[in-house]
């Protein structure tokens, strides 16, 4: 694949505090990749220094080749899609699209064409003489994406643009931004702190956290070999514990020994296991590699969530068997549900869910000002 976007050692500071701290980043030809991470982990400020509306430290943003550090953003060949959708009031539908075309004094029959071919693109023919006041959200956020698309830019930003929608709508939209990025064969680079999105749209997921970039691959490898426990913990749920790697296919953690299949680490080097609730099997307690005391258990439609204390550590385990609080389980662990981490600066922070429900009471008063970061 060709390499579009090159960032190569970029740093910011606002007002003296760190952003984005000397990171580079490869951004390809055709690619749907995402910027993931919570609010302030340097994201946004990365997407923006792509478009040209933040300028860099240090560092160098290269384009095709060519450093573009001082070229303004309406000089790049990159549009945004900014999560307010920044529409035009006064102009219909329509006028909206055609918008940047007429910037450029494109000539009105091929401005009729594109923007025609914009509507279908985004499912709103015969919604031309619309006034966009009288839009839904969705339907705001097609037009936008379509006046962003009109001029065929070779990259689309998109900052959180799904987050003022309702969830239905948020998950039929994640299906229609990746259908067309495909069918225009655009690169989309999307910034968003929602794990579930990332994962079901990318090609490529860049997990941030303070100002760093902590690991870069599909979703498939950030989810099943996550780098440390940060990525481990942010996406999706983990049980994280302290381990010692014997020697390759060996490891020791919560009191026992157990196969896996990592190698490379050296002979008793303190290691992060983690193990993700999907992967764990419960058996018998005669059976089980472990034992524990079931503490809660939360019906889910699918499955259920149960946390089960294991010597003071709890668990969580995802689960379609029945179990009841109190009742005393086994669990089996299979070597690939076993993945070994090197510790790290984050190595303790995650992984025990004592405070599980810390953490939804968090989740459910959201931070008020929406997550906005520099």
């Amino acid at each position: 694949m060709k390499k579009i976007i090159e960032l190569k050692n970029i740093s910011k500071a606002f007002d003296g505090e760190m952003v984005l701290d000397n990171i580079s980043l490869d951004i390809y030809d055709n690619e749907f990749i995402t910027l993931l991470g919570p609010s302030g982990c340097g994201k946004t400020t990365t997407l923006r220094m792509i478009g040209g509306f933040t300028q860099p430290d240090s560092g160098d943003v290269i384009f095709m080749g060519e450093r573009i550090n001082d070229v303004p953003p309406h000089k790049r060949n990159v549009n945004t899609v900014f999560q307010r959708y920044a529409l035009f009031p006064h102009l219909n539908v329509f006028e909206n699209i055609a918008f940047p075309l007429r910037e450029k004094k494109v000539p009105k029959k091929e401005i009729n064409e594109k923007v025609n071919e914009m509507l279908k693109l985004v499912m709103l023919t015969g919604f031309a003489d619309r006034r966009v006041t009288s839009l839904s959200g969705g339907q705001q956020q097609r037009v936008a994406i379509a006046r962003a698309l009109v001029s065929h830019p070779q990259v689309l930003l998109l900052d959180e643009p799904l987050g003022a929608l309702d969830l239905k709508l948020r998950k039929d939209m994640q299906q229609e931004l990746k259908k067309i990025q495909k069918s225009t064969g655009i690169t989309f680079v999307f910034v968003t702190h929602d794990q579930e999105e990332a994962l079901s749209m990318s090609d490529t997921i860049v997990v941030m956290s303070e100002g760093k970039i902590q690991q870069i691959g599909t979703p498939t490898d950030i989810y099943n070999e996550p780098k440390n426990a940060f990525v481990a913990d942010f996406i999706g749920e983990s049980n994280i514990l302290d381990g010692v790697m014997l020697e390759d296919y060996k490891v020791r953690f919560a009191g026992q020994v157990f196969s896996c299949l990592d190698t490379g680490f050296e002979k008793n080097e303190p290691v992060d296991v983690v193990v993700r609730p999907e992967d764990v099997d419960i058996v018998p307690v005669e059976k089980g590699m472990l034992s524990g005391i079931v503490t809660s258990v939360t019906f889910l439609g699918v499955h259920n969530e149960i946390i089960v204390d294991i010597n003071g550590f709890k668990w969580m385990i995802q689960t379609t068997d029945s179990v009841n609080e109190n009742e005393r389980i086994g669990l089996f662990l299979e070597p690939d549900a076993i993945h070994i981490m090197k510790k790290s600066k984050y190595s303790g922070m995650f992984g025990d869910y004592s405070s599980f429900s810390d953490e939804m009471e968090e989740i459910s008063n959201p931070d008020p000002e929406g997550g906005a970061e520099e």
